[in-house]
């Protein structure tokens, strides 16, 4: 049997990871593995590249050494015909996709469409239903408490408040985790969005206690709740790029400007997706890898290895994209109750 694999999306720590356990598995049961290049356009245009043993001692290495990519195949022209022609002309038994929210949605229409693929969820963002964490999320969450965690003496240093940016579009996940680990005294995420007067009378509070420092953690896609909404530049999947947008700077001016308290924005931006793994992600991407070369070699298409409790177990596609997964009430009760909200 001969199987394909793509990354797609923002690279994430652990890809390679999921590659190597596939390679493994495919080896070990005499089944051959490639890649495509760049995501979804490498499928589209037959564009391969060998995977070769070198790939084992890769289980640290991040990003993807196939690439990755935004190419949506569904606003193409002929996409899912040239991605059918694409797996016919290279005798493709299946194909895996590692990807996040659009890249498995796209997986799941291609299913619908008649050709046999199963994703592997991967997002720092942690917003997949149907699984209780993707990969990618552990590392990026260790690396922005860290952030917030060096951030701190700065701040102490020059009677500041720090405000950091954390990537999330729709969901606080790891604005949330980060904030709550890093100890932040201020934590805001799309879901529950605060007033003005609330961000400005809790640090002021603080402040007032003698406390003349402070750490704001903010998610990208964060917005206000009188009705304020972002718009600008966006992607082939309709999102706006929030990188332009800057809620940090935002955040950081209305502290400046309602409390004539110095505040200044750091966004972290791309780091929080770069390097290696943790140790955590890394066991989860080799089980990731084995279960879902497990269903293309049972041929059990149109599904996801998905983390539940402690176990790694099949779910359909559909509900894995069906709705994302926000933060939850019970889960933000533990921010606020810290904030004093």
């Amino acid at each position: 049997m001969k199987y394909g694999v793509l990354t797609s999306g923002g690279d994430t720590p652990g890809m390679n990871a999921v590659i190597r356990a596939l390679y493994i598995r495919s080896k070990s049961s005499n089944h051959e593995l490639i890649g495509f290049k760049d995501g979804w356009k490498g499928l589209l245009e037959g564009n391969i590249m060998e995977i070769s043993s070198d790939i084992i001692d890769n289980i640290d290495l991040g990003g993807t050494i196939l690439g990755s990519g935004r190419t949506n195949p569904m606003n193409i022209d002929n996409g899912v015909k040239r991605i059918k022609k694409t797996i016919s002309d290279l005798n493709l038994d299946g194909v895996i996709a590692i990807g996040g929210e659009d890249t498995l949605g796209v997986a799941h229409k291609l299913y619908k469409e008649g050709v046999s693929i199963v994703g592997v969820p991967k997002t720092i963002d942690n917003d997949l239903d149907a699984t209780d964490y993707t990969f990618g999320f552990n590392t990026a969450i260790s690396i922005a408490t860290e952030a917030i965690d060096r951030l701190k003496t700065t701040a102490k240093s020059h009677h500041r408040v720090l405000v950091v940016e954390i990537m999330g579009r729709h969901a606080g996940w790891m604005t949330l985790h980060a904030g709550i680990a890093g100890g932040a005294h201020l934590i805001l995420i799309p879901e529950y969005p605060l007033d003005r007067t609330v961000i400005t009378d809790l640090i002021k509070k603080r402040y007032d206690n003698g406390d003349t420092w402070g750490i704001v953690a903010v998610s990208e896609g964060y917005g206000f709740s009188d009705g304020e909404t972002v718009d600008g530049e966006k992607d082939e999947f309709g999102h706006v790029l929030l990188e332009k947008m800057d809620i940090g700077k935002t955040i950081a001016d209305l502290i400046n400007s309602e409390l004539n308290i110095p505040t200044r924005a750091i966004k972290l931006g791309h780091t929080q997706r770069g390097g290696p793994p943790t140790a955590f992600d890394r066991v989860l991407c080799t089980q990731l890898g084995i279960v879902a070369m497990n269903l293309c070699i049972d041929n059990n298409y149109g599904k996801m290895p998905s983390l539940q409790g402690t176990k790694v177990v099949p779910v359909d596609l559909e509900n894995a994209v069906a709705k994302l997964k926000t933060v939850d009430d019970a889960s933000w009760s533990f921010a606020t109750q810290l904030m004093g909200i």
